[in-house]
């Protein structure tokens, strides 16, 4: 078998979140921003994957058809290690974090659903079996700056039946709103993008504390400031880190450092299935609690499933809590009562919907 031909598909869908949506980016974000890749192969496979592209997506799609779908033509999809090291040698010097990675982690996720196909299995099937058939999901709001709508918001997830809820918020009134909206019995966290100082950190890990937040994610800038996340720990807030992080070495570091109570990969940002794979054996080695991050609906939300499907432990997957106009898949698996099942169709589970493709693209 070999590929004989890759394409990138360009998204964009319009998402409503309860707010002005504003915050979490530079500008108002009221799109989801896709980039995915189709690959073809000699048998007839089609394989998909996806390339974080939020706010980035034509420089994503610029770097994945000039410097890697031309050297994909020819390859042998089921040689995910040789193919992988290959591409990851021959453009490094373009860098390995950032954009970079964010198109290998596309061309990854198409190989794997490649080869899975291939055996008419599942992903997790391949990587040894399922664990599980659904898993514990929390609702990821967007920030919104705005006390009552943080209270209204989080209280609705609660009666949807999420047991866990994050957090955008940077400021008390609103990460106290959230604990009074819901109680004692919900977890929530906060995740504040790197938004604070130190100083503003050490002032605010007893005020989170006090209101039992379940762990508080990138506090500091820069995100690789492992020295500064190492000190945080231990202070009544577990840490939470590594969504900006890429490769199994970075995380190596990170984890070497101390940095962290929790790791966050990101499979569409890491470097694909094959990254991930390693960080989850680094974070088993160290005792660390590895909870993905994954705010995304394509093949990278169906990618995360599967790896949750195969681990060890039970994790919890992040579902990013708005209204969207459309859904790449007809039929893409959403919490339900706090819970989202696996699908267990070959390769990632399923196929996009070729007429939200065509009528959402740009």
């Amino acid at each position: 078998m070999e590929i004989t031909s890759a394409s990138t598909v360009r998204l964009k869908i319009p998402f409503s979140d309860g707010g002005a949506g504003v915050g979490l980016f530079p500008t108002k974000w009221s799109s989801l921003d896709f980039v995915l890749l189709k690959l073809e192969t000699s048998d007839g496979i089609t394989g998909w994957g996806e390339a974080f592209s939020y706010f980035c997506a034509e420089s994503v799609d610029a770097l994945l058809n000039r410097s890697l779908l031309p050297l994909l033509p020819g390859l042998d999809p089921l040689d995910i290690e040789g193919v992988m090291q290959n591409l990851q040698h021959k453009v490094h010097i373009i860098g390995r974090y950032g954009i970079t990675m964010f198109a290998l982690s596309a061309v990854d996720l198409a190989l794997w659903d490649i080869k899975a196909k291939s055996q008419g299995a599942p992903l997790a099937k391949l990587l040894g079996g399922r664990r599980r058939d659904k898993v514990p999901a929390y609702a990821s709001l967007v920030r919104y700056g705005d006390a009552g709508l943080v209270a209204r918001l989080s209280e609705r997830a609660a009666e949807e039946g999420y047991g866990t809820i994050k957090l955008h918020e940077i400021t008390r009134p609103e990460v106290a709103a959230a604990r009074r909206a819901v109680g004692s019995d919900l977890a929530i966290s906060t995740d504040v993008n790197c938004n604070w100082s130190l100083p503003q950190t050490m002032d605010m890990l007893p005020v989170l504390a006090q209101l039992d937040f379940a762990w508080l994610e990138e506090p500091v800038f820069p995100p690789e400031d492992y020295e500064t996340l190492a000190r945080l720990r231990n202070n009544g807030v577990p840490i939470a880190c590594g969504e900006n992080a890429c490769t199994q070495w970075q995380f190596r570091e990170l984890i070497s450092a101390g940095a962290a109570d929790i790791v966050q990969p990101s499979i569409t940002k890491l470097g694909g299935i094959s990254e991930y794979l390693g960080v989850e054996t680094l974070a088993s080695e160290a005792g660390l609690t590895l909870t993905p991050h994954s705010p995304y609906f394509g093949p990278g939300y169906l990618a995360t499933l599967q790896m949750m499907a195969v681990s060890q432990h039970e994790q919890l997957f992040e579902y990013l809590y708005i209204d969207r106009e459309a859904s790449v898949y007809a039929d893409l698996p959403v919490p339900e009562n706090g819970h989202v099942y696996i699908p267990d169709g070959p390769g990632l589970g399923m196929d996009p919907d070729l007429d939200v493709l065509e009528r959402f693209s740009v």
